[in-house]
């Protein structure tokens, strides 16, 4: 499937662990998806970690994931782990899921 800007579409499914929790992270990711025009959602889970569904053009997931792999200054990242999904366009815009 193409986009408008002749790149591929594409799913891209992350897990960030850190100090990714109470630091305003998922709001840094909100605001990075929505900057690149993105669709998805981001949110805590549990183990302390945070997991991120977001659909576009595979070029924009993959600025997503710097922006992921760097986060806000008062958060560490310390690993992301990603997999990369069919396009579904599932959503209508990109949230914060709580």
């Amino acid at each position: 499937m193409e986009s408008e800007k002749g790149s591929e579409l594409a799913r891209l499914q992350a897990f960030v662990s850190g100090v990714v929790q109470g630091v305003g992270y998922r709001y840094f990711t909100l605001a990075a998806a929505n900057d690149l025009r993105l669709k998805g959602w981001v949110r805590n889970l549990h183990d302390g970690s945070v997991q991120v569904v977001a659909e576009g053009a595979r070029a924009d997931l993959e600025k997503l994931m710097l922006n992921l792999r760097q986060g806000p200054r008062s958060g560490l990242v310390e690993e992301v782990r990603f997999s990369w999904f069919p396009y579904q366009g599932d959503f209508d815009r990109f949230e914060v899921r709580f």
